[in-house]
């Protein structure tokens, strides 16, 4: 039974800030950020965005009536969960008008939680070949206002439907994965933005891949020469090109040029977004879909959460998936999004909503959204 991601769509903020500007405002080099890290743009969610909001918003872009009743199980992965216990999945069920015979859950492990979902749903699927199942990541990255990591926050959602008989990217069942206790990235319970130890984590995630790949090499009998395109967890663009520069040298001249130029079809959206943490990975598959792919290709694509949890996987292109995905729908969002400036931004991002807290209705530019905080309790509306 062929199984995998039968549908394939995103959710990004309408608001973002540029890169070049945030360079000058903190008296950086702008190339230190375009080029050294990688980006152009940045999304920056509204305080009545979060994780609940982006994923039903990336979710109704691609569920039909009758994907809904075929939904046998949905999972959330994401790092920015709203509740300590009740997951964010669970919200979803009424803003998505889902039916009640489902298990939803969310998986947390740092960026790597939506992985763990899919293959999870694909599990589901094998057993349950008439059901499908929703895996959504959902993100937002925060670092925090003039401090090392702020380039690389970002905010969005990627959501995907599982099933069997695929029309975008059948997956086949060959991965390799590991997990070590590494303290690289973490976000203690009192902490709204994350601690890391960026050079330490750059080297963490590059020797997780070369690991891998000599783990996947090994099992499946593999070479380089079995795969078009590899795409990479991409936090920032240049992440994803430490790991790729290891095997320059070690493969022709020829395959690593058109690796790279593959690689750099991937990375079009993230660098116009930022880090959507789970999502990160996906929006580079779905940037890849709509910018560069061809029908049979063969993937192979490396998925990492710091910590650390990280694995290599591989997926063959469908033939006529470009017909599935919404192209002209996600060029369009990504191209009306609204520019802030810099000190906008930064006042945007001290606004923290208490309990009391009732949003106006007619200041939101989401479909979803976080309307009410009562009784510390989280209520969600959908604009008519």
């Amino acid at each position: 039974m062929d199984i995998g991601i039968d549908k394939i769509g995103v959710y990004v903020p309408k608001n973002y800030i540029d890169i070049v500007e945030l360079a000058k405002a903190r008296d950086v080099d702008p190339n230190k950020f375009t080029i050294g890290i990688g980006q152009d743009k940045q999304a920056v969610p509204q305080p009545y965005e979060d994780v609940v909001t982006m994923a039903a918003n990336s979710a109704d872009s691609i569920l039909t009536t009758e994907d809904k009743k075929a939904l046998g199980l949905l999972i959330v992965g994401t790092e920015s969960s709203i509740d300590e216990s009740k997951s964010s999945a669970a919200f979803l069920m009424d803003l998505l008008d889902l039916p009640e015979d489902i298990r939803s859950f969310e998986i947390k492990q740092a960026c790597y939680g939506a992985t763990a979902g899919l293959q999870t749903a694909v599990d589901f699927v094998s057993q349950n070949p008439d059901k499908k199942a929703l895996v959504i990541a959902s993100d937002i990255a925060r670092y925090g206002i003039k401090t090392p990591g702020e380039v690389t926050q970002g905010a969005g959602s990627v959501a995907m439907i599982v099933s069997q008989n695929p029309r975008v990217l059948k997956l086949t069942r060959k991965s390799v994965y590991m997990t070590r206790n590494v303290g690289d990235f973490w976000r203690p319970t009192f902490s709204k933005t994350a601690f890391a130890r960026g050079k330490f984590s750059n080297e963490v995630y590059v020797d997780f891949f070369n690991t891998l790949w000599k783990k996947y090499q090994d099992k499946y009998s593999a070479t380089i020469d079995d795969f078009s395109t590899l795409l990479f967890h991409i936090p920032y663009t240049k992440m994803g090109t430490k790991a790729l520069r290891t095997l320059e040298g070690k493969i022709s001249d020829v395959k690593y040029a058109k690796l790279t130029e593959h690689y750099q079809a991937s990375i079009k959206f993230s660098r116009e977004v930022g880090n959507l943490y789970t999502g990160s990975l996906y929006l580079g598959l779905l940037s890849y879909l709509i910018n560069a792919a061809q029908a049979n290709e063969e993937l192979l694509l490396f998925s990492y959460g710091s910590g650390a949890v990280g694995e290599l996987y591989s997926g063959e292109i469908q033939a006529g998936f470009d017909k599935v995905i919404d192209q002209s729908g996600i060029l369009e969002m990504l191209d009306n999004r609204q520019k802030m400036s810099i000190a906008d931004y930064e006042k945007m991002y001290q606004v923290e909503y208490q309990d009391g807290t009732i949003v106006d209705p007619q200041a939101v530019n989401s479909k979803f959204y976080l309307s009410e905080i009562k009784e510390n309790e989280r209520l969600y509306k959908k604009l008519k």
